[in-house]
């Protein structure tokens, strides 16, 4: 365990590290998010600090902010599969490809790792009730890992959250308040509630430790790679707190001395909601909110809570933040399905979308090493699989005329 300090990432504030998640009082919840700033050993870290891969992200510990001996839930975290896909590099004329697939985790999605590491810290200050408002992957993942854990969930989503997300909710027991509006308005009414009734908070931005979490997504991919980094990690960015995480973990590996160099870090957003994409073209400070429609529902932010860490990740790093079409999303999904055999959400798919549209527009060199971080498992919204599959299936009866009807196929 590293002890921490929280600091205001606008005015550089220090907060006293056993606080409720909240944000800088004088800079506001947009532009007042915090960073949870390690103490590292003046000698930094080797390798072996870092635990054997393969027994969860609790293992990273010398990189995480919790006292000793927080409550952690049962359930493994993390360390999921790092794909080779050569026929994807081949696609996208780089020297390799490789897919994150982080829809393993066990609600699955990548938000297991926020959600892990906000409860353990919930936990260990004694808090009962943890709050989120989410597009429904943040809120699956703590109705599951608070569940684990006996800790009470209270989650908002709006009405359009996909119903397979919403069973994962209800059958871990967490109180799921449907929000007749969107996202934004649910984070807001979330935000209240939190404030009316003193919840822990686990929603993106107003909690420091989620980032912590996610970073362990990076880390893992340094590891597998032989601390060497990738050339460039693409990811999907809604509030934009995932895609400022890994540029976290590549902050924290190279103050431990793990790592000498920092990928270009690339934040893919939808076309119909992609504030931090424009703001980002524009060399503008903050994103324009604006009314989002796209089908990858978990991307789908018109105000986005962690927009200075994203900004901040895509510039400090050489990166982008880029919008792709939805039909872009489909044809990244379809490539991930058929060519590698990993089924993704929309939003889990964005990372992959955004590295083809940078390919097509001779955004990405023939010697890079590029990783598409996949967030989500394409179970999470079935109508959004289905949206994105060609062909149909082939209709027969039970008896010999099906035959006939398949010798028209390959053989």
């Amino acid at each position: 365990m590293a002890s921490h300090s929280l600091r205001c990432v606008t005015c550089g504030a220090v907060q006293p590290p056993a606080a409720v998640p909240s944000t800088c009082p004088a800079c506001g919840d947009l532009r007042g998010t915090l960073d949870v700033v390690l103490d590292l050993p003046a000698g930094g870290l080797r390798p072996s600090d870092l635990g054997t891969p393969g027994e969860g992200i609790f293992r990273l510990s010398a990189l995480l902010p919790l006292p000793p001996g927080a409550p952690r839930t049962p359930l493994r975290i993390g360390d999921t599969p790092l794909y080779d896909a050569p026929r994807i590099a081949a696609r996208l004329g780089v020297a390799a490809a490789l897919v994150k697939d982080d829809g393993r985790n066990p609600s699955a999605s990548m938000k297991d790792r926020a959600t892990a590491v906000a409860l353990a810290h919930a936990a260990s200050i004694g808090c009962a009730t943890v709050a989120a408002a989410s597009t429904g992957n943040a809120a699956s993942s703590l109705a599951t890992i608070a569940a684990s854990m006996g800790i009470r969930a209270v989650i908002f989503v709006p009405r359009t959250a996909p119903a397979p997300k919403v069973s994962q909710m209800l059958l871990a027991g967490a109180t799921v308040v449907m929000v007749d509006g969107t996202y934004d308005q649910a984070f807001d009414l979330c935000a209240s509630a939190v404030r009316r009734f003193g919840w822990y908070s686990r929603n993106t931005a107003t909690n420091p430790f989620l980032a912590e979490g996610k970073k362990t997504c990076a880390i893992e991919i340094a590891e597998a790679l032989g601390w060497s980094g990738p050339d460039v990690i693409a990811v999907g960015v809604g509030d934009g707190c995932v895609f400022g995480a890994q540029h976290k973990a590549f902050t924290d590996l190279s103050a431990a001395g793990l790592v000498r160099s920092v990928p270009r870090l690339v934040g893919v957003q939808a076309v119909g909601a992609d504030p931090l994409a424009r703001a980002f073209e524009a060399g503008a400070g903050a994103p324009e909110p604006m009314v989002p429609s796209t089908f990858a529902d978990s991307i789908s932010v018109g105000i986005p809570r962690d927009q200075v860490k994203a900004l901040r990740a895509a510039r400090a790093t050489g990166g982008a933040l880029i919008a792709v079409t939805d039909d872009r999303i489909r044809e990244a999904m379809r490539l991930l399905a058929a060519d590698l055999g990993v089924f993704a959400e929309p939003a889990g798919a964005a990372g992959l979308a955004g590295l083809l549209d940078l390919s097509a527009r001779g955004g990405l060199r023939p010697s890079d090493r590029v990783v598409a971080v996949v967030s989500g498992h394409g179970l999470k919204d079935t109508a959004g699989a289905m949206s994105a599959a060609t062909g149909s299936p082939l209709h027969v009866s039970p008896d010999d005329s099906a035959l006939a009807a398949l010798e028209t196929l390959p053989r």
